[in-house]
């Protein structure tokens, strides 16, 4: 998982506030949170901090493909098994008759669910992680024995 860290260690650290944030930290975990961009920076943009710049674009890169709960589904790596569906607490309440008994989905207020071979997410705005409570759940990665579930 990407940190804050690792992206600030590729900004160049001058806090000249230019990005309108007091520090370099800051601005970090906002490209992190995709409140950012990295044009926002422009002392990254000078010819000096090129390679900073393309290490960040390739570190962030992945972050395109997440849903705004951070979820990042690897489907390469999926092969269908329905762990992450059984496992996620929000469909074993909203689907009880399905979800929660290794069944296909009956709800649309599902999170996860197997389609084609592959998890796919139906529903993120049921997510624990984006919901209101923003509970920092795992359950479904923790049960991917393929890590083709990730959270950033």
């Amino acid at each position: 998982m990407l940190s804050a860290m690792v992206v600030y260690q590729l900004l160049p650290k001058t806090n000249c506030k230019r990005c309108d944030l007091l520090t370099c930290i800051a601005f970090a975990v906002k490209l992190l949170n995709a409140k950012r961009v990295i044009e926002d920076c422009p002392p990254l943009l000078e010819p000096k901090n090129a390679e900073k710049q393309k290490m960040l674009r390739e570190k962030l890169a992945p972050l395109e493909k997440a849903l705004e709960t951070g979820l990042i589904i690897h489907s390469e790596k999926c092969f269908g098994c329905g762990n992450c569906v059984v496992a996620c607490s929000v469909n074993v309440a909203n689907d009880p008759k399905g979800a929660a008994v290794g069944l296909g989905p009956k709800s649309d207020k599902v999170t996860l669910m197997v389609e084609n071979g592959a998890v796919k997410c139906l529903n993120f705005r049921e997510c624990r992680r984006f919901g209101p409570a923003h509970i920092l759940c795992n359950a479904c990665i923790s049960a991917c024995p393929n890590t083709a579930l990730e959270f950033v």
